[in-house]
């Protein structure tokens, strides 16, 4: 889709073939039947700009709920788009009425969060077909009031003139993701520089960026939602003020993590020190991937009474059922050193067809594993497989 045919998706005309695209979409009509239908009535560009953000609304359903009925997207905007309840979270920590700058606004899911909290938003992107998407989505969400967006380039918005910097570089490239922070766009060391020069900076990044990364002073939050880690979001200046615990070491990043729906959220206590390591006891617990990154194992095994099976692996064991939204809890039901003969025949045994397989710190391809076991059976059981030092080990559990 280039811009010319999304500008005429916005025209009286182009509202009517993306109201039959929708409907041909919505009906499950084939592909190839309704592109034909549609040009019948339409030249092929907006037919074809129709038929993409019908099926992008349907696909945006997920992250921005009946909201994606009246929005507009690219493909990639899409895929790097915060959903709204992750959003709304960040947005809520934002002042009513603060100026903020957007400088990599995309096709404007955090600032439609950041307008609905209250805030003045000035968005800017480089591409001109983004920056269409993103004005079209403010209007039809009845936000242009809040909002102005305009392209420009990132670096040049001059955040010290707004309350707050929000920045979510781009992490795609040619439809694929970028995970080195150095190839963001803009790079890592222009962001920097903007978060240098701004009153107040919330940066939204990949869940893995690397420590060394992170700002000196800012506060590092990880937020998962429904258990899938969304993203890591580095605040700095004045949203550090009075804000969570520190993180431990001098010039380390305090760190935090997140838990949505609920909103739980979880600090690191300066007090603890490593966790304790032992042999598995009844129950195997798996922190949340939020309290992972978060480098908060021990604020987690402190909740359960419990200790790390190896101390270099993110699996909890205790020998009490203890309770916290921050690990899911597996009764262990048989150790065993790992072989695939010696697990295919205990899992027999238990006639077990159903099997959820994890892992941590062990190299095993889990869906060759799946076909390799050969289940039949009735019941359904979890298997964990990890390591002790280099001995490799399965654990046969059911969820408690």
């Amino acid at each position: 889709m280039d811009l010319y045919a999304f500008r005429e998706l916005l025209t009286p005309r182009g509202q009517k073939a993306l109201g039959e695209a929708v409907g041909a979409v919505t009906d499950g009509t084939d592909p190839v039947a309704a592109a034909t239908r549609l040009r019948k009535t339409y030249d092929a560009p907006l037919a074809a700009a129709a038929l993409t953000q019908a099926r992008l609304r349907a696909r945006g359903a997920v992250k921005f709920g009946q909201d994606a009925a009246r929005m507009y997207f690219t493909p990639d905007g899409l895929e790097q788009a915060t959903r709204t309840e992750v959003a709304a979270h960040r947005a809520r920590r934002f002042a009513p009425g603060a100026r903020v700058v957007d400088a990599c606004c995309g096709i404007g899911g955090d600032l439609i969060a950041l307008a609905r909290a209250g805030c003045e938003v000035d968005a800017v992107d480089l591409d001109p077909l983004t920056v269409e998407v993103a004005r079209a989505n403010a209007v039809a969400l009845d936000l242009g009031g809040r909002v102005t967006v305009r392209a420009a380039d990132a670096a040049e918005t001059g955040p010290e003139a707004y309350d707050v910097l929000f920045a979510d570089p781009g992490r795609r490239s040619t439809g694929r993701r970028v995970f080195d922070p150095m190839a963001y766009s803009p790079p890592w060391p222009t962001v920097l520089d903007m978060v240098a020069r701004a009153r107040a900076a919330c940066l939204k990044v990949a869940p893995g960026i690397p420590y060394e990364f992170i700002p000196a002073g800012a506060e590092a939050e990880w937020v998962s939602y429904r258990g899938e880690v969304k993203e890591a979001v580095l605040w700095t200046g004045a949203f550090t003020e009075g804000g969570p615990a520190e993180g431990g070491a001098a010039g380390a990043p305090r760190r935090s993590a997140t838990l949505l729906p609920s909103g739980h959220t979880l600090t690191a206590d300066p007090a603890l020190g490593p966790p304790d390591h032992g042999p598995v006891g009844r129950y195997l617990y798996e922190p949340d991937g939020a309290a992972i990154r978060a480098h908060l194992v021990a604020e987690v095994a402190a909740q359960v009474s419990g200790r790390l099976l190896d101390p270099q692996i993110a699996y909890i064991t205790g020998d009490v059922p203890a309770s916290t939204p921050w690990a899911s809890r597996y009764e262990v039901l048989e150790t065993l050193p790992f072989s695939l003969k010696r697990l295919r025949a205990a899992l027999r045994e238990r006639r077990v067809g159903t099997v959820t397989l994890k892992k941590r710190g062990s190299a095993l391809d889990l869906e060759r594993l799946r076909k390799d076991l050969h289940l039949s059976g009735d019941k359904s059981c979890v298997v964990v497989l990890t390591r002790i030092g280099e001995r490799p080990f399965a654990y046969i559990c059911d969820p408690s």
